[in-house]
């Protein structure tokens, strides 16, 4: 495989508005960004992904784009995007924009001609289609509850919308719609980032009329056309966002003699902790085999044909820590290990803000707390269902995505040195223990452990590049591999578990190389090891 950059990167996801606020208003914004590359180049990042900061009304966080050349006021100006840009590359941070081309706002300038008149010439940039049996085209759902068919009084029909009303899907299928797309593309990469996160971007070959949505027979044209006509041209990173991703499908997208995608970001791990057959708000406990058995899969089966994207959170999921670890009693612990445990995989590694000082789930105890427009909606609607109240506060607080939404944690003063205003959506009232100014006081938190395992993967090809192997003989709770490259051997253990485990495995002998841990272990004899609660360390072999 031809190395690339991206191969040894580290990426850092911002979520704009919950980063850091610069002038009170409570929202965050660009120049706050920029007052935070210093501690993101002293983390050791190569790059940040950066969450949609067009010109946007709002209605999902800015994945509704009225302008895709223009900047959400409430985060800036062009001139400040353009800042951005060059301060971050004075650190030798890139950055990546968020490409959201599946649907954009109903307040885009295309959608408001659209909606004008059946042969206005924007008409066929979105899905239109005439009622059936007087109602609904098909039974086509929004991922956000409900038809994904909103009906226009006006000219008698149904546009698509696979999210919001508010989110109108683009046609694909029309060649002036993926013309303006390559262009707008061309401006982002004209100002020099560093490539771009494709938001659903399995959905874009969709075929209403048959209701297939992900995975469509024309996506990978598409996306040989998408790189032939923009990125193709340029030495950047490009990662798909592809909920329904096998790794054969994966490869589709990422194998380099296909010229479409760097990578996917693939959600086969994060759905382990549904009821099968259900979706995301019907949870069951994680089973740590399960775990072991799915990383696995994509640690081999991609080859040299694809590469992994690593990530544990992102802006649409609850936190880790809180969710598969404990985030009271050892939460240092488990936010180190699930850490280590990821970090030393083969593929690139994905760091949510907060993550790297052990930010947490905020727990709600009445739906007017909540802010995201899925949780919202789910609870109307399970709600009309039957469910309990109680039953459905507990499914957002499990996995709701405003858990990952709370404002950055920086310091202890009030609002958590996020805003000196009112801030946007609530600071989790652990702030004052879980911020970055006691993590960078503390040589052993949480903080320094990432910077030292994406030191690691500057430092140490077998972490970028060397064969995986899943250890199988060893208890159920501990998930352990092999790191193989050019004749050295390293072996990672974690103990996903907050009860005591021992671990006997006498054919890996002794080491006295402890390359990272999340317990003082000077020497590891595998003979016998008595792994503490959430314990991980790293070995030479």
């Amino acid at each position: 495989m031809e190395t690339k950059w991206w191969q040894t990167a580290v990426i850092y996801q911002i979520y704009p508005r919950s980063f850091q606020d610069s002038n009170g208003d409570g929202i965050g914004d660009l120049k706050g960004i920029i007052n935070r590359l210093d501690y993101l180049e002293k983390l050791g990042i190569t790059a940040i992904w950066l969450s949609p900061v067009y010109k946007s009304p709002n209605d999902d966080n800015g994945y509704d784009i009225s302008d895709y050349q223009d900047i959400m006021t409430e985060f800036g100006t062009m001139d400040d995007m353009d800042d951005l840009i060059i301060q971050a590359d004075k650190r030798n941070i890139k950055i990546i924009m968020d490409l959201v081309v599946n649907h954009t706002s109903d307040e885009h300038k295309w959608f408001i001609e659209s909606r004008k008149s059946k042969d206005n010439p924007y008409r066929d940039y979105y899905v239109w289609r005439d009622p059936v049996n007087g109602g609904v085209p098909n039974s086509l759902r929004s991922t956000f509850s409900g038809s994904a068919w909103e009906y226009d009084k006006k000219s008698g029909q149904y546009y698509l919308h696979l999210f919001s009303k508010k989110q109108p899907d683009l046609n694909w299928e029309n060649k002036k719609v993926r013309k303006e797309v390559w262009d707008m593309m061309n401006f982002w990469l004209e100002k020099g980032i560093g490539g771009f996160r494709m938001d659903v971007i399995d959905l874009v070959g969709k075929i209403p009329d048959q209701e297939v949505t992900g995975n469509g027979p024309k996506l990978h044209e598409y996306l040989q056309e998408m790189n032939r006509e923009t990125f193709g041209k340029y030495d950047v990173l490009t990662v798909g966002e592809t909920w329904g991703a096998t790794p054969e499908i994966a490869k589709l997208y990422s194998d380099p003699k296909r010229n479409e995608l760097s990578m996917v970001f693939q959600f086969e791990h994060i759905g382990l902790d549904q009821q099968p057959g259900k979706g995301k708000w019907d949870t069951k406990p994680l089973e740590v085999n399960e775990l072991k058995q799915v990383l696995s899969k994509w640690q081999t089966e991609l080859g040299n044909e694809g590469w992994n994207s690593l990530f544990w959170n992102n802006h649409d999921l609850p936190r880790i820590v809180s969710r598969w670890g404990d985030d009271t009693t050892y939460l240092v612990e488990s936010a180190k290990m699930f850490a280590i445990l990821l970090h030393l995989m083969k593929g690139t590694p994905y760091i949510y803000q907060g993550e790297e000082i052990g930010m947490t789930n905020y727990p709600i105890k009445d739906i007017s707390e909540v802010e995201d427009i899925e949780s919202i909606n789910m609870y109307h609607e399970r709600l009309a269902n039957g469910y309990k109240k109680e039953e459905i506060i507990a499914s957002i607080n499990a996995k709701g995505r405003d858990n990952a939404r709370t404002p950055m944690q920086w310091d202890e003063t009030e609002n958590a040195g996020f805003t000196t205003g009112t801030p946007w959506l609530h600071v989790n009232s652990n702030y004052t223990e879980i911020n970055v100014a006691a993590n960078l006081e503390d040589s052993n938190s949480i903080f320094f452990c990432y910077q030292k395992l994406i030191q690691l993967r500057k430092e140490n090809p077998i972490v970028v590049w060397g064969d995986y192997e899943l250890v199988e003989d060893v208890p159920e709770q501990v998930f352990m591999y092999q790191r193989h490259y050019q004749g050295q051997t390293w072996v990672v253990v974690a103990n996903i578990n907050k009860e005591n485990t021992t671990l006997q495995l006498p054919n890996f002998g002794q080491s006295n190389e402890v390359i990272i841990n999340n317990y003082k272990r000077p020497s590891v004899d595998f003979n016998q090891i008595d792994l503490m609660p959430y314990e991980a360390f790293a070995v030479k072999i």
